[in-house]
């Protein structure tokens, strides 16, 4: 089965979901995982930029995420990514990549196929960005 996964996390009711899923699997396949986190920013005047979130914020929701896989018996290393806003997908696909996982495991939020077209869809992005095969949990 997978024995090395990515799972995508952000501040999502859907991160939930994905963990829980990404625990299931590893306990299954006895594989680890890495729980990958991109914070997005747009780029401010003299070479600055905005987040929504604070490296704190960023921090202790990885490493909270860690923690309960871990507690579950799940191997689980946390990275935490940066990317222009709209651009976390290439992020994802690259985590997955460099850890030469298996499978990438992330949440949807449900938004329906035209919200989805109209606003872009990260799990849509990286299901075309990617070369290995993603489990989308709704």
């Amino acid at each position: 089965m997978y024995e090395r996964m990515v799972v995508a996390i952000d501040h999502s009711p859907a991160t939930e979901r994905a963990l829980a899923a990404a625990r299931d699997l590893a306990r299954l396949s006895q594989g680890q995982v890495w729980v990958v986190h991109v914070r997005e920013h747009l780029p401010a005047g003299r070479g600055g930029v905005v987040t929504s979130e604070t490296i704190d914020e960023a921090h202790r929701a990885v490493d909270a995420a860690v923690a309960e896989l871990a507690e579950a018996g799940v191997k689980a290393q946390a990275d935490i990514r940066y990317a222009f806003t709209g651009h976390a997908a290439s992020e994802i696909s690259d985590s997955a990549r460099a850890h030469d996982a298996g499978v990438i495991v992330m949440g949807s939020r449900g938004r329906g196929d035209l919200a989805g077209v109209l606003l872009g869809s990260t799990a849509h992005k990286v299901i075309h960005l990617t070369d290995r095969p993603v489990l989308v949990v709704r």
